[in-house]
């Protein structure tokens, strides 16, 4: 069943739309280290995971991403680990597990980690700086 993308009819702004002819509805690094600069952890500003531990973290774990892109890993890991670790999560092999699970959801689709900052922004009231995160 071909489902309608009803995000087709919102009004984007234009730097937005720049954004996405370069980057489809995925996280470039730069937008990535944005998103994730918002993040917290117990009310205060997240340790972010670098793109470095990530690599290292699926490696050690075997965990192989098959959808999204690196960067989409990334918001995904700091979105986990800001979220869940120390309650859901424990291990670092679970942290892994989750990215994947979370990017490589059978039922998911192409961009699900961009569109849930995009709804987190839009709701949260963030302006995206859409011409400095190309």
């Amino acid at each position: 069943m071909n489902k309608m993308d009803f995000t087709e009819f919102d009004k984007k702004p234009e730097g937005m739309v720049n954004y996405l002819r370069y980057n489809g509805p995925h996280f470039s690094e730069r937008l990535a280290r944005f998103a994730i600069g918002k993040m917290q952890k117990g009310y205060k500003r997240l340790d972010p995971v670098s793109k470095e531990r990530l690599e290292k973290l699926l490696d050690e774990a075997k965990v192989e991403i098959e959808n999204g892109q690196l960067a989409d890993a990334l918001y995904v890991v700091n979105m986990a680990y800001a979220d869940f670790w120390g309650s859901t999560l424990t291990e670092e092999k679970q942290l892994a597990l989750f990215v994947k699970d979370y990017l490589d959801d059978e039922d998911g689709y192409d961009g699900i980690a961009f569109n849930r900052f995009l709804a987190d922004c839009a709701r949260k009231g963030v302006a995206i700086p859409w011409e400095e995160v190309i």
